[in-house]
């Protein structure tokens, strides 16, 4: 059965089973909007949306995946604020041809990425058009903490990331070469291009960062240098990554970076799509133990040596490795240009 044979109401009655609730939920889907509980009297709101052919191929990932991810992706941004993840709406725009028990793996992949942290999915909206569009708003909620910005990062705090870097780099690399077998054995390989397929972000690390007195935070969406260059920016400063303390990220991706003939310190500094959080703390703070250091912030750097946006990758000078600018080919990834 395909999208196309079912009216949206007959679409709708088989979707809406499938979400969870989530503990926060006061009124869930069936009326014009959802009412959801913000105990703190503030809530933090985030969107994003993921497109077929642009973000995702449905020969590499199922429906469940893609729901997965448009989920994650957007739990990753609250959690970046210090904010727990509380609801979300999702809208998906649907070519006729799609078939239906795809769009229903897509309501499965939310409830799996959202049950298990009592997140919500209360509502959002249907629509056909020319290629598939899930487009999601996450709600979060605070908990009397103040919010973490990327502008509040000083000299001579530590930098520091939870999660995974590079891994999504590597699935898609080997998706790219090998196609939907990537993820067959050997077994390493068939993690990485899971880590691309169902990201799975340290959500609790955000808050708990903010209760341990993180500067500046944001989750890691468009690879390490361009999401750091963008707290560098907004906070009036530089940052210094260590080699040596990324060395053991780089190991992990060695081989089949080999493999797929690609630079693992590559896909370590510019692949994005991990969704892991990068955080600043004060020098001699202690951080959640999910955290692993992996630089310093410096002053901002001189702004003479700067070219202008565009001329040079996203970050420019502000983001150094070893005190050098990296020698890696482009910063992440660009949604209007090359990555």
């Amino acid at each position: 059965m395909r999208v196309g044979g079912l009216s949206e109401e007959q679409l709708l009655a088989r979707i809406l089973p499938r979400l969870p609730a989530g503990t926060d939920t006061l009124l869930g889907p069936g009326d014009d909007a959802a009412v959801v509980r913000a105990p703190d009297g503030r809530f933090v709101v985030s969107t994003d949306v993921l497109v077929e052919g642009r973000h995702f191929v449905r020969a590499w990932s199922s429906g469940a995946d893609v729901g997965w991810r448009a989920a994650m992706q957007n739990l990753a941004d609250v959690a970046a604020m210090g904010a727990r993840p509380t609801s979300l709406t999702v809208s998906l725009v649907l070519p006729d041809d799609v078939e239906v028990d795809w769009v229903l793996g897509v309501a499965d992949g939310l409830a799996q990425a959202c049950g298990p942290h009592g997140v919500g999915v209360v509502g959002g909206d249907l629509s056909g058009g020319p290629a598939i569009v899930a487009a999601v708003t996450v709600h979060g909620d605070l908990a009397g903490r103040a919010p973490v910005r990327r502008s509040g990062a000083r000299p001579g705090d530590v930098v520091v990331h939870s999660g995974l870097l590079g891994h999504s780099a590597a699935g898609l690399a080997l998706l790219r070469a090998h196609g939907p077998t990537a993820a067959g054995p050997p077994v390493p390989d068939a993690d990485f291009v899971r880590a691309f397929r169902r990201p799975d972000p340290p959500l609790t690390d955000g808050p708990a960062a903010a209760d341990a007195g993180a500067t500046a935070m944001m989750d890691v969406s468009d690879g390490l240098l361009k999401d750091l260059g963008r707290i560098a920016r907004a906070s009036g400063v530089s940052v210094d990554l260590s080699s040596r303390d990324l060395g053991p990220a780089v190991d992990e991706l060695d081989v089949v970076a080999q493999a797929c003939e690609a630079s693992a310190l590559g896909w370590v500094l510019t692949g994005g799509e991990d969704h892991g959080l990068v955080a600043t703390f004060p020098p001699g703070a202690a951080y959640p133990a999910g955290f692993r250091r992996i630089g310093v912030i410096g002053p901002a750097p001189d702004r003479s040596g700067e070219q202008a946006e565009g001329t040079v990758p996203d970050g420019g000078t502000r983001v150094t490795l070893d005190g050098e600018p990296p020698a890696v080919g482009g910063s992440g990834w660009d949604h209007f240009g090359s990555s």
